[in-house]
């Protein structure tokens, strides 16, 4: 075999799974077809640090959650990357939110968040004067993190323990060996951008972890997989336009509306400097390459700004300026309950040494380093 380990892909949670195979003793690759880490989902999310107040009891989404968290915060602090726990008020604007805003409370706790704090209308106003709403919860161990330094961060570890990255490195085609371990076909940028259909090189490895983020599901397409009950996850993309704000925002907490559905609402996030940016909304889209930003008419910021205004107010007109998009790899199609990490080893598909993640969205920053420990230890007991 040419190395021990492979992970493709090269976001935050492909280098956090890379960073723990190396840290336990594993000779790591990773490639990525980008000419830079991080360049698709990590660098178009909301850098939120989530406490983990929605997710359903028991599910990886929650457990993830929380065990990341806090390796998160500690890894930051440990690296010198820019986090700020700054807190979150989650908000009901309308008293039929109250109730909501309790089954969050109890979901919350269950996930072993213990210091949510209950606002009337006056207790919030206290912490933000700008805010208007009937009842709040205040999360105080929400953040947010600098995701860019992050993912430096991670990948100098890796390199610290003998890792690498490989950048503007497509993987066409995944061939499990007779004897045990893989075959990647792979394509330079160079053979991608002359329009080449066929694939210019190979390497092997032992092991192999598809973080692959929206080309997840094609890229797994590609494996013969042997249990005839195994269907790998479809991969249902999302858009999420992000708008910033002219000039600071008077706030100094993230703010959330009652979420409804699998959809958090517009909400207000500062990034580690303290500037706004509002978003994302949700577009289910074919297209995982079309980052644009749309809003014919101007529709879609008079939508955003009469959202806003459902908890601010005082949004000054023209405030709002168009900011950028990110596309998440939801498995679930538009209008079915959010689905759970799937982080797919042989006990799922059949293939020893394969572990594969799909729907590894929020909260998948969050929980980078607890998802790149749950796999190195999968990968330690066989996969």
């Amino acid at each position: 075999m040419d190395v021990d380990a492979i992970v493709v892909g090269a976001g935050v949670v492909g280098l956090a799974v890379a960073r723990a195979l190396a840290e336990h003793g594993r000779e790591v690759v990773v490639l990525e077809r980008n000419t830079r880490i991080g360049a698709e989902i990590s660098a178009r999310n909301s850098e939120v640090v989530h406490a983990g107040l929605y997710y359903p009891p028991g599910s990886l989404r929650a457990r993830l959650c929380a065990a990341g968290r806090d390796l998160l915060y500690g890894f930051a602090a440990d690296n010198g990357v820019p986090v700020r726990r700054c807190g979150k008020l989650l908000v009901a604007t309308s008293p039929e939110d109250i109730a909501r805003l309790a089954d969050i409370r109890r979901t919350a706790e269950a996930n072993g968040v213990s210091d949510l704090v209950d606002l009337d209308a006056a207790g919030a106003r206290r912490l933000e004067p700008e805010l208007a709403c009937v009842a709040a919860l205040r999360s105080p161990s929400t953040g947010v993190v600098d995701s860019h330094r992050l993912m430096q961060a991670l990948e100098g570890h890796l390199t610290a323990h003998g890792g690498s990255v490989v950048l503007e490195t497509a993987v066409d085609a995944i061939t499990p060996e007779p004897t045990g371990g893989f075959r990647l076909a792979t394509r330079s940028a160079s053979a991608r951008r002359a329009g080449g259909d066929a694939s210019t090189g190979a390497i092997s490895c032992r092991h192999l972890v598809l973080a692959a983020g929206l080309g997840g599901t094609a890229l797994a397409d590609t494996v013969p997989f042997p249990r005839c009950d195994y269907r790998v996850p479809r991969t249902h993309p999302a858009k999420g336009h992000y708008f910033s704000l002219t000039g600071r925002a008077p706030f100094r907490h993230l703010v959330y509306p009652v979420p409804q559905g699998a959809w958090l609402g517009i909400h207000l996030t500062l990034d580690v400097a303290g500037m706004a940016k509002f978003g994302p909304d949700l577009e289910w889209c074919a297209d995982v390459d079309d980052y644009s930003f749309s809003d014919p008419g101007g529709q879609r910021r008079t939508r955003f700004e009469r959202d806003i205004r459902r908890y601010w107010p005082g949004l000054p007109d023209d405030a709002l300026q168009p900011g950028y998009t990110g596309i998440r790899p939801k498995i679930y199609a538009a209008g079915k309950p959010a689905a759970d990490f799937a982080i797919h080893a042989s006990a799922e598909h059949g293939v020893a040494g394969l572990v594969a993640l799909h729907g590894i969205e929020s909260p998948g920053l969050t929980a980078s380093l607890a998802i790149g420990e749950h796999v190195a230890r999968l990968i330690d007991e066989g996969a």
